[in-house]
């Protein structure tokens, strides 16, 4: 079996004296869905930005493709075709969508811009209809589709998805899960996924992590995970 696309060995990260995250080993296989699950606080956060090198991995291994990214610095991860799309969105409020779709296309160098474009207007017609309005006055669905479409624009062969539904309705929920699906399948793009919404995720997911106070707990696949007992009261059970 080839080597995995992402592979993280033994990462501990830390806040100041506070350990975050406790020795974390995960793989990501090219064209695979991969999930962490876990309650606030458990550090899935603070492990997707370590993988973005900020906060930096302070022991241990991250590998993408094969080439130590451990100790590089965020704007060289991000030029190894890594794309995060952050929680909490983080676009730029004062920038118009079309201007923010800008930004993710500048790591590729505009060369498929208006391609690109097209791309995200079909998975996103909403932000279509929106592009030259400021991103800090769209809704929160919209901030979101505008988060996942500028990391889309820089054509990652990993995206990072940190918190994709957290705040959103039902509805907009799902359609931001099933462009994410559709990706995967049509594209082959492979995804990391951090999120609170466990059934989402797993359903979603080809396989799942459980994070619980900075360390992994449990691994399988996306059924696997949603048929234990233990992850269905601790993260299923009233909505988990």
């Amino acid at each position: 079996m080839s080597a995995p696309l992402l592979s993280i060995r033994d990462v501990r990260t830390h806040y100041g004296k506070i350990i975050a995250l406790k020795g974390v080993d995960l793989d990501v296989n090219e064209g695979e869905i991969v999930t962490i699950i876990g309650a606030n606080g458990a550090g899935k956060s603070t492990l997707m930005m370590t993988v973005c090198g900020a906060p930096r991995a302070s022991t241990g291994e991250i590998r993408f493709a094969g080439e130590d990214i451990t100790r590089l610095p965020t704007h060289e991860i991000s030029r190894r075709r890594i794309a995060q799309s952050p929680e909490g969105r983080r676009i730029f409020p004062r920038m118009t969508v079309y201007e923010n779709l800008q930004m993710g296309a500048a790591i590729d160098g505009y060369a498929h811009f208006e391609t690109d474009l097209e791309r995200v207007f079909e998975m996103f017609p909403r932000l279509k209809e929106r592009l030259y309005q400021r991103g800090g006055t769209l809704s929160g669905g919209e901030q979101q589709m505008l988060a996942i479409a500028r990391a889309l624009m820089s054509r990652p062969r990993l995206l990072l998805l940190d918190e994709p539904s957290l705040g959103l309705a039902p509805l907009v929920v799902r359609q931001i899960f099933d462009v994410i699906r559709d990706l995967n399948q049509t594209e082959g793009l492979t995804v990391f996924l951090v999120e609170q919404n466990a059934y989402h995720a797993l359903k979603l997911a080809h396989r799942g992590y459980v994070l619980v106070n900075g360390a992994i707990t449990m691994s399988g696949t996306g059924r696997q995970l949603l048929e234990s007992p233990e992850v269905r009261a601790a993260y299923l059970e009233g909505g988990g």
